[in-house]
């Protein structure tokens, strides 16, 4: 299941994101991808630790919090800190699957990844190439979405960016474990609570039907969820 996400920063977060990104010191992105990767992965990248990217990884997953529509499609349990990457000058990542299992920064404490966020920073008009490919069943997905808006994609699948030969392409990117392991079970579980969401404004509140279906929707989460 693919899901995007717009407006998870307001275009002033945007800008003010750049302005500290574009001062912020980049490193080589294949310092931190493993040997098969680092042969594919052509960006740059700031480190994890960087005061830049803890402040603006912790105002992401501060929006996030209070954000319904990702809250109901990845049912986090465990977030990664959120990296930042930039692509120019033909830069590129090929082909690739993120790892299962990765250590968190920090802890002694490990995350599944069961689904991957790309969040844009740069807009689309400001760089050509860069778009984000996803494998899935139904083909090839590419993304390239307006800056401040996400997507959510599963970890297990194969995807890729392709170069960019103008501009410059600015993300941050970071992965979540969810409460609910299983991929069918979350999507279902997502559709159910969209409906709920779109159907909550146009009847009552004590109304009958509205009330089974959100005791449906608790009833299958409190089945599958794992906390």
């Amino acid at each position: 299941m693919l899901i995007t996400i717009d407006h998870v920063l307001s275009k002033e977060e945007v800008r003010q994101f750049r302005l500290h990104l574009d001062q912020a010191d980049w490193e080589d992105g294949a310092n931190t991808a493993g040997n098969l990767a680092r042969q594919a992965k052509h960006n740059l990248q700031i480190r994890d630790d960087a005061d830049v990217a803890i402040n603006l990884g912790n105002h992401i997953l501060r929006k996030l919090g209070n954000h319904p529509r990702f809250i109901s499609a990845a049912l986090p349990r465990t977030i990664y800190p959120p990296r930042f990457n930039r692509y120019a000058g033909g830069g590129s990542y090929a082909t690739h699957v993120d790892s299962a299992v990765m250590q968190l920064p920090g802890l002694r404490q490990s995350l599944r990844s069961d689904l991957a966020a790309t969040l844009f920073l740069s807009e689309p008009d400001d760089y050509d190439g860069g778009e984000l490919e996803i494998d899935g069943e139904f083909g090839v997905q590419t993304i390239k979405l307006a800056a401040g808006a996400m997507v959510l994609y599963p970890s297990s699948s194969l995807h890729r960016v392709t170069p960019v030969t103008r501009g410059a392409r600015v993300a941050a990117f970071f992965w979540i474990e969810s409460m609910v392991r299983d991929a069918g079970e979350r999507a279902l579980l997502f559709d159910l609570d969209d409906t709920i969401q779109r159907l909550t404004p146009t009847v009552a509140s004590d109304d009958q039907n509205l009330l089974r279906l959100t005791g449906i929707y608790h009833n299958l989460l409190r089945r599958w969820a794992i906390t």
